[in-house]
């Protein structure tokens, strides 16, 4: 099957200039792309015969050589193509040519040319700390923040412009927002210095944000706290970040949740750990204290007789809340056995007659201690 003419198959003539070639190259490769054209099998066939067409016509040598011998110019080695499209392997440079229309083809698919989607860029997202008490934590909690950020300006409505006149397109970059330069054999791609990669200039910016699109304003925002939140856990609020470029979409906030450490309990994910003084006597006799709770309120717990410091006890359903649902967590109390100070002369007695009791029950002890008793006397002495 012979091939088509390359003029055909762009749909130009045989004079067209070198900007009519390209021109009509784009609109061909925007119609023929396969992924815009899932339900034609022949569309990945024409597309690589346009890519083939625009290889050979976008160079003047390449093209005089077709113009003077047809397909032939790069079958048998005539003219000054010296092969086939593309190099000694037949296949036409499908990147080279690419390259020319990459913005345009994907610009349409994704939205607009890589320009337009500069022109309106997303907002920043921002971070935001807050500090919470434990008991805010285990309550949940609404609370107002200021946030200072960029909102949208509401003079120009965020386009950046005075008086409702429209951006220009950068006659730097053509509005692709960056240029090229070849060195050598390469060529290097940066952000146009003219728009700073918008694509667009602004004559007449707007006096109130400068062209921007936005201003700098503190804004006070309602946040809703769960319950069972911890240090660490973030929330996110959508659309409450930084307003975008030349009413771009604005971004998101985030906020951090530190809890500030409590002067009874500590936290271990959603248990809760305390220590609680008992005396002596309870310790030794046993009883009932009452602890306090997170909730505000108060728990009574049973101490059994001859409990020492250091001992853990469980109040089930006490710690902190699930976060997502679920069960709460339990508080864990660890007994302190206060030892007694400044003590009466009534309260000495009674101590000593208790130790004098405890030797008389069990000589071996009162053995050991009057050893000891002797010890330093002789000591002292």
């Amino acid at each position: 099957m012979s091939k088509r003419d390359y003029y055909d198959v762009l749909g130009v003539a045989k004079g067209a200039s070198a900007d009519e070639i390209k021109k009509a190259y784009r609109k061909k490769a925007k119609e023929l792309h396969p992924d815009r054209n899932a339900d034609n099998p022949d569309a990945e066939n024409q597309f690589k015969e346009a890519n083939e067409a625009y290889d050979v016509l976008k160079d003047a040598e390449k093209k005089a050589s077709y113009d003077r011998f047809g397909h032939a110019a790069f079958e048998g080695g005539m003219g000054g193509g010296g092969g086939r499209p593309g190099g000694p392997g037949g296949n036409p440079d499908f990147a080279s040519a690419f390259s020319d229309v990459f913005d345009d083809l994907f610009g349409d698919m994704m939205g607009g040319r890589q320009g337009g989607r500069q022109r309106a860029t997303r907002g920043a997202d921002l971070r935001y700390n807050l500090r919470i008490t434990l008991e805010d934590a285990f309550n949940g909690m609404a609370k107002t923040i200021n946030v200072p950020t960029s909102v949208q300006c509401n003079v120009c409505d965020g386009s950046g412009s005075e008086g409702g006149s429209e951006p220009t397109t950068c006659p730097t970059c053509s509005g692709m927002g960056k240029v090229r330069a070849t060195q050598g054999f390469f060529t290097v791609e940066r952000t146009c210095p003219t728009c700073s990669g918008m694509g667009q200039i602004i004559k007449n910016p707007c006096n109130n944000c400068g062209g921007a699109g936005r201003v700098q304003k503190e804004r006070a925002l309602s946040v809703n706290i769960p319950a069972g939140v911890e240090t660490g856990t973030r929330i996110r609020l959508a659309g409450e970040g930084e307003a975008g470029m030349r009413g771009g979409p604005p971004g998101d906030l985030y906020i951090f949740i530190e809890v500030e450490p409590h002067k009874i309990f500590e936290r271990e994910a959603s248990e809760l750990h305390c220590r609680v003084p008992v005396s002596m006597a309870t310790a030794a006799l046993g009883g009932d204290i009452e602890v306090p709770t997170i909730d505000g309120g108060r728990s009574r717990v049973k101490i059994p007789a001859g409990s020492q410091s250091g001992r853990q006890m469980r109040l089930r359903g006490k710690g902190m809340p699930a976060l997502r649902g679920g069960a709460s967590g339990d508080m864990f109390i660890e007994l302190a056995v206060e030892t007694p100070v400044n003590l009466t002369s009534r309260q000495k007695e009674l101590l000593q007659e208790f130790e004098d009791l405890s030797e008389d029950n069990n000589p071996e002890s009162k053995s050991f201690f009057s050893s000891v008793r002797n010890f330093w006397d002789s000591m002292k002495g």
